[in-house]
């Protein structure tokens, strides 16, 4: 069971800590949800208690799984040529599957895509989300701040743009 002041990664949102445990009456129902503070904007989210295994609410990544997600970053992205519909459906099933891998992946592989030919603007939205969740999560699984996580992450993509052939 989880507790107060856990760091958890609730899938398409982002990571947050579980700030509270709350009893709350919602459509007529009383249950203890947890409340989770967001980094990104202090957005409070109330996840009911019984449907965390169901929801895929995660524990944040440790220091292997930080280097793991630098390693995706790094590595070069296999193009894909599927249309960019087709693309954006896979990359959204990646994000929904709550692994920072798969959303790390998705970064890369749109940023890598927009250096090479424009992002559609459902792609860009895409990127803008998977980004903040993958931010979020490393934020708070390498107890740095949002803004040098930001220009961490930027750093290693400007890596990969500068390696021969990309």
């Amino acid at each position: 069971m989880l507790a107060i002041g856990d760091k958890v990664v609730y899938p398409m949102h982002g990571a947050g800590v579980i700030e509270a445990i709350e009893e709350h009456e919602v459509f007529g129902q009383r249950q203890d949800y947890y409340i989770l503070t967001m980094p990104y904007g202090g957005m409070r989210v109330m996840i009911p208690m019984k449907n965390v295994e169901n929801i895929g609410l995660r524990e944040v990544i440790d220091d292997i799984g930080i280097t793991k997600v630098v390693d995706i970053l790094r590595t070069t992205s296999i193009q894909e040529t599927a249309s960019w519909n087709k693309r954006f459906n896979l990359n959204l099933a990646k994000i929904k599957t709550g692994s920072i891998y798969e959303v790390a992946e998705v970064v890369r592989n749109l940023i890598l895509q927009d250096n090479s030919k424009k992002l559609s603007a459902g792609e860009r939205r895409l990127l803008e989300t998977a980004r903040k969740i993958m931010v979020s999560e490393l934020v708070l699984a390498c107890g740095k701040d949002l803004g040098s996580v930001e220009e961490w992450i930027d750093e290693l993509m400007q890596e990969q743009e500068n390696t021969p052939g990309n």
